[in-house]
C-alpha cells in the first residue's frame, strides 16, 4: 500500500467494471480518485463507496467526445489541487462482429468516437495540466485484438487506434517526463463483456485459446495499471503492456 500516495488520478468509465476496479485499487495505494462516467447514479455509488474505504473519490457525470466536458472537469480538478498526475483513459465501447459491408456509419462513428476521440482529447486536454506537474502518467485502454486482429472491425480498428495513439503522444511529450502507455487486456469478466461471456459454445472455444485456461478479471488489469501509474515505472513509455492469458501466444 502506499504507491500512490500523494497522486491525483483521473479515471474515466469509472463507474463499473475495469474502472471501479482501478478507482478502488488506486485509492487503497493513496491516490485521491477523480472518477468519471456517463452513468452519473452508478458512478456516485462507486465513488461513495471508495470514500467510506480509503480516500478522497469524487466523481463527475462525462462524456469522453465532449470537448467542453474534459475542459471544464480538468479545469475543476486542476484549481482544487493544482495537478493531475494520472489520467486513466479507461471508458469505452464494444461492438458485435457485424460484417463490413453491413456495418454502417453510425455504428463506426460510435464506436471510434468513444474509444479512440475519447483518448485523444483526454490526452488532449491534460497536457498543458501534467506538463505544469512537472509530469505525469497517462494509461490508455487498447485490447490483444490491436495486435492480432478480429472479427469484430470497428472494435479492433478503435483499439489498433489507441494502441498507436499511444506511441505517438509518448514520442511526443517524453521531453515534458509525461509517460504514456497503453494496456491491452484479453477476455476479461466484466459488465461489458457479460453478455457474450452467456455463449457456452463461445466461452468453451475461447477458453481453449487461453494458455493460462481462465478468463481475466478487472483485477487482474489493474495490477497492470497500478505499474505503469507508479513511479516503478518511471523510465517506461510508448509500451504495450498485454495482460492476456497468453492468448496472442499462439
Amino acid at each position: 500500500m502506499g504507491r500512490l500516495r500523494g497522486k491525483i488520478a483521473l479515471v474515466t468509465g469509472a463507474a463499473s467494471g475495469i474502472g471501479a476496479a482501478c478507482a478502488e485499487r488506486f485509492a487503497k495505494e493513496g491516490a485521491t480518485i477523480i472518477g468519471t462516467d456517463f452513468r452519473e447514479d452508478v458512478l456516485e455509488e462507486t465513488m461513495f463507496k471508495i470514500n467510506e474505504k480509503y480516500s478522497t473519490a469524487i466523481a463527475y457525470k462525462h462524456d469522453v467526445v465532449s470537448k467542453d466536458d474534459w475542459t471544464n472537469i480538468l479545469e475543476e480538478v486542476y484549481k482544487r489541487f493544482t495537478k493531475i498526475d494520472i489520467l486513466i483513459n479507461n471508458a469505452g465501447v464494444g461492438a458485435t462482429p457485424t460484417p463490413l459491408r453491413d456495418l454502417t456509419l453510425d455504428e463506426w462513428n460510435k464506436v471510434i468516437n468513444i474509444n479512440l476521440l475519447g483518448t485523444f482529447l483526454g490526452t488532449q486536454a491534460i497536457e498543458p495540466i501534467m506538463i505544469k506537474s512537472g509530469g505525469g502518467s497517462i494509461i490508455n485502454m487498447s485490447s490483444y485484438v490491436a495486435i492480432v486482429g478480429s472479427g469484430v472491425n470497428v472494435y479492433t480498428a478503435s483499439k489498433g487506434g489507441v494502441r498507436s495513439l499511444t506511441k505517438a503522444s509518448a514520442a511526443q511529450l517524453g521531453k515534458y517526463n509525461i509517460r504514456v502507455n497503453s494496456i491491452h487486456p484479453g477476455v476479461i469478466e466484466t459488465p461489458m463483456s457479460a453478455q457474450i461471456l452467456e455463449n457456452q459454445d463461445y466461452l468453451k472455444a475461447t477458453l481453449k485459446e487461453i494458455p493460462l485456461s481462465r478468463l481475466g478479471k478487472p483485477e487482474d488489469i489493474v495490477n497492470g495499471m497500478l505499474f505503469l501509474a507508479s513511479d516503478d515505472s518511471s523510465y517506461i513509455t510508448g509500451n504495450e503492456l498485454i495482460i492476456d492469458g497468453g492468448i496472442i501466444s499462439h
